[in-house]
């Protein structure tokens, strides 16, 4: 499905003028949800699922074409996630807005979480708290997100989630708890 940024829905809602201003249009593309075989996803470990949208086996959730995630890698218990800063990322201020930033530390440390499930389990964010430590625009270039599971119990996990720009330094860190559930 191809959606723009002026969605049939928000035709109700009067967009502003921007006839006065320079602007960019950008397209998004994502595959629909719920179009993968559900009994295969169900017989798959946390770690199998988020590798077969790794390898191409089963399309990426909407979320990663929303905000332009441009790479992914899983391993038991760490996910990393990458995006360009763009300005269509910003906020008035002139700077990645925190939303964009804190949608990386959420799923580079969920992501980590999903990666230990067993068969059969599911997850759901509990909290996430989240530090800024420098501005983020597009001169910090490729943003490199990396979560880890720092504890894994029966019904619950505690994750951290930490961004850097382009030279390796840190902005952002998070930490998240989940609910661990059959």
């Amino acid at each position: 499905m191809t959606q723009t940024q002026d969605h049939a829905r928000d035709k109700a809602e009067q967009s502003p003028d921007l006839s006065q201003w320079q602007t960019e249009t950008r397209e998004v593309r994502w595959a629909m949800p719920g179009q993968w075989n559900f009994e295969a996803l169900a017989a798959m470990d946390g770690l199998g699922q988020l590798q077969a949208i790794e390898q191409g086996l089963m399309p990426p959730p909407p979320v990663m074409a929303t905000v332009d995630m441009c790479g992914f890698h899983a391993e038991r218990g760490s996910v990393t996630v990458r995006m360009y800063a763009q300005s269509f990322h910003y906020n008035p201020l002139g700077g990645v807005h925190g939303g964009m930033i804190a949608t990386l530390l959420d799923t580079a440390a969920g992501c980590s979480v999903h990666s230990t499930l067993a068969v059969g389990e599911g997850y759901t964010s509990l909290d996430l708290s989240t530090k800024f430590l420098r501005p983020v625009t597009t001169e910090s270039g490729l943003l490199t997100c990396v979560g880890k599971v720092i504890s894994r119990g029966r019904r619950t996990a505690l994750a951290e989630a930490q961004l850097t720009d382009e030279t390796g330094r840190v902005l952002a860190h998070a930490t998240s708890s989940c609910m661990i559930f059959s």
